[in-house]
């Protein structure tokens, strides 16, 4: 049986053109907002009725059933409902799924609303073909509307993305690297690339992984059947190459230490940890690379909150495009997490052991499980990429790293070791010789705020916990307050 319910409280929300930090100032300071009542649906068990439920004569997936508990970020939904309930009244913040929480910029919604035809002009910016003068400040008429004229209406588009959009991607991130349009593919996600990408590599293959990393590289990999069974006296999956990065090793691997697999999966700047790699770290990663016949596959999704000169793609290394792909995406540059927007690059010069191109293997993979990412979506994507949607997405970012000083400064003036936070939207903070799922339900117990256990990420991410960036500027705020008020 089924019942519905809804918390009585307000609840406040929370959870890289590859610029340079700005300031964004287009909202005030402490701004909080409460989040809409969310409905919660709580099952109940029924009891038996002493008939045996009728089952198909098809097999469970092996694999699924060696996936340890929830996916990460559900599970800690789960409990954040749990609190929910149990504290009715209390305003929580989120600041652990990394969600973005600041409006689209309206450069970028314009751009949308209208979805003219673009191009580029003599100098590579893009324009629309029409002039119009009142673009950014034009009524919203809407792509959607646009589909129910003749005019306006398209079908099916390309599965690899308009040809406009891989030009302009091509043309802004990767302009004096040699990169071709042909050689980008626009997605709904980098997430979903991913699991694009192990589905094309087969179960038959070997992975390293960054330990702590995002979980869907494991998640994907189990799911697949690359890996051994969970051995919970390490917390690891057999099989797999955990790649320990941590304080005491800069968080980049030794890759001395580490055994050759066929592929590896590569984040910069890091999520969980925030740190990102040197041009020489990645020097010597896309090496190792080479030196073992591995594929690297290298997560970008942060690059735009680098604010050093660390690379913002793998492809400044010279030889990566003999090793590499490179897996991006829109999401956390122009709060794109709802509108779905990324893109992988495989270059041509990619080839498996028998001299085949990766890159054909990909685009079929993409043909057959994917029609393309949203028309309406991909004219998001060519509005980032005016002049004006890059100075939107700068200030967009510049904000979130404004809240990870305001939260790097607090936990530091706390008394602990922290990392991350200088090139990246997250904070990493450790507790010494203490569980990640203790300190999580200490947290959220006694303050009210979601964060994320580090264990989450890997066994290496054991004794810390992410606190991300992605917040309202008043909840940041709040949130410090409390934590300063529990670890005073």
């Amino acid at each position: 049986m089924y019942s519905l319910m809804s918390p009585s409280s307000s609840i406040a929300s929370s959870s890289s053109s590859f610029l340079g930090q700005t300031h964004f100032s287009s909202r005030t300071p402490n701004d909080r907002l409460p989040m809409k009542d969310s409905w919660i649906c709580k099952c109940v068990t029924t009891p038996p009725t002493g008939k045996t439920a009728y089952t198909t004569k098809v097999s469970r997936n092996a694999n699924m059933a060696k996936l340890q508990a929830g996916y990460l970020f559900p599970e800690i939904a789960r409990r954040r409902s749990a609190h929910m309930l149990k504290y009715p009244d209390a305003q929580v913040i989120s600041l652990g799924i990394g969600d973005t929480t600041e409006p689209i910029p309206e450069d970028i919604t314009s751009g949308m609303a209208k979805h003219q035809p673009w191009s580029m002009d003599k100098d590579g910016v893009l324009c629309h073909k029409r002039n119009e003068p009142n673009f950014l400040n034009s009524a919203v008429i809407g792509k959607a509307h646009a589909l129910s004229t003749l005019e306006g209406y398209s079908g099916y588009g390309a599965e690899q993305g308009e040809k406009h959009l891989r030009a302009a991607i091509a043309s802004m991130y990767y302009g004096d690297l040699s990169i071709e349009e042909s050689e980008i593919f626009v997605s709904d996600g980098a997430k979903s690339d991913i699991s694009r990408l192990q589905v094309m590599f087969g179960s038959n293959i070997t992975m390293a992984v960054q330990d702590p990393s995002y979980p869907a590289y494991v998640d994907s990999s189990v799911i697949m059947g690359q890996t051994g069974q969970f051995q919970k006296d390490v917390e690891k999956f057999g099989n797999i190459e955990y790649m320990k990065c941590n304080p005491e090793n800069g968080f980049f691997p030794d890759l001395s230490a580490v055994s050759r697999t066929d592929i590896i999966f590569f984040c910069s700047p890091n999520n969980p940890t925030g740190s990102a790699a040197t041009r020489g770290q990645l020097t010597r990663l896309v090496q190792f690379a080479k030196d073992n016949g591995s594929i690297l596959v290298y997560d970008s999704a942060y690059a735009m909150y680098i604010s050093d000169d660390s690379p913002r793609s793998i492809f400044e290394i010279p030889g990566a495009k003999e090793v590499a792909i490179e897996v991006s995406s829109f999401s956390k540059y122009a709060g794109f997490t709802g509108v779905r927007l990324g893109w992988t690059v495989v270059p041509k010069k990619l080839l498996y052991s028998d001299g085949f191109p990766v890159a054909n293997d990909f685009n079929r993979i993409v043909c057959t499980t994917f029609n393309g990412a949203s028309n309406i979506s991909q004219a998001g994507g060519m509005a980032c990429l005016s002049p004006e949607g890059l100075e939107a997405m700068r200030k967009v970012v510049g904000f979130y790293k404004e809240n990870t000083s305001i939260i790097m400064e607090t936990f530091a003036s706390l008394g602990f070791s922290v990392y991350g936070g200088k090139n990246a939207p997250y904070v990493w903070v450790h507790f010494p010789g203490r569980s990640s799922w203790d300190v999580f339900s200490e947290i959220l117990e006694k303050t009210h705020v979601v964060t994320t256990p580090g264990s989450g990420f890997g066994p290496a991410g054991d004794g810390f916990i992410r606190v991300s960036a992605f917040g309202h500027r008043g909840n940041v705020l709040e949130a410090c307050k409390r934590f300063k008020q529990l670890y005073k």
